[in-house]
């Protein structure tokens, strides 16, 4: 069942969404060669603890197994869920996805962006390029007059004419008093098909871009998906809105 908000409960997922922004922000600004994931970990964990808010993804679970830290990191041909580590040190050349979510006032926002670690090479910086764009390319789509999957078709069609792939296994989401509600959002699809996009509703939009295969599989610790053919990469997210004026950006500051 998809769940339609208010305009006060829009506003509410907005002040989750600073605070998501601001994390990843200073997360952001931490990352160089020579740190380690647990570092970046250990700061968003200080800052959610200073704000007596509920790390969205700390303490998750599925089935039996239960995700350990506020945020999700996940290095090169990491895709998503990456736990943090004090053994992984970043290294220059690499780039590295955070995936992070709150809840407050009873609201969730979520969003996630993949950084360079020193200078990168080509391919990785245009992988970057192409993954944010493409997320730009499905925010674009988020009007009342359109369907769901003219979301993933506009993320879909701007991946692939760069020769990069769309992860299909693992999708966007609804997003409120739940972190995942309906519908699921697929970054690939056909223009002009799903139900009707309204007002009202709040999607999180995370196009997960890989330079070779789409195809993932999930490491031991049960929680880290890395591309199947272990090429590089990348994901953005963000919380949307969408109202009658068209789609708001939640998971910003200011």
């Amino acid at each position: 069942m998809i769940i339609l908000k208010r305009n006060d409960e829009i506003e509410k997922m907005r002040e989750s969404g600073r605070f998501v922004a601001q994390v990843l922000d200073t997360v952001g600004e931490m990352v160089k060669p020579g740190i380690s994931t647990w570092d970046l970990e250990e700061i968003a964990d200080k800052m959610v603890t200073k704000a007596k808010v509920k790390a969205a993804f700390k303490n998750y679970r599925v089935g039996r197994h239960v995700f350990p830290c506020c945020l999700c990191i996940s290095v090169n041909e990491e895709v998503v869920h990456g736990i943090p580590s004090k053994k992984r040190i970043l290294e220059e050349g690499d780039i590295v996805s955070v995936d992070f979510g709150v809840q407050k006032n009873g609201y969730f926002g979520d969003s996630a962006r993949t950084f360079p670690v020193g200078k990168i090479d080509d391919t990785a910086a245009d992988l970057l390029k192409v993954t944010k764009e493409a997320l730009d390319k499905g925010i674009e789509q988020m009007y009342a007059t359109r369907r769901l999957q003219d979301i993933g078709a506009a993320i879909q069609q701007h991946v692939e004419s760069f020769k990069f792939t769309v992860v299909r296994d693992f999708v966007g989401h609804g997003i409120g008093r739940g972190l995942h509600e309906d519908p699921q959002v697929p970054n690939y699809g056909k223009p002009g098909k799903g139900i009707r996009l309204k007002p009202g509703m709040v999607l999180a939009i995370e196009p997960m871009v890989n330079v070779g295969t789409h195809e993932v599989e999930v490491l031991d610790d049960n929680w880290t998906v890395v591309t199947k053919d272990r090429s590089l990469s990348a994901h953005f997210e963000h919380t949307i809105a969408i109202t009658k004026d068209g789609p708001q950006i939640l998971t910003v500051q200011g």
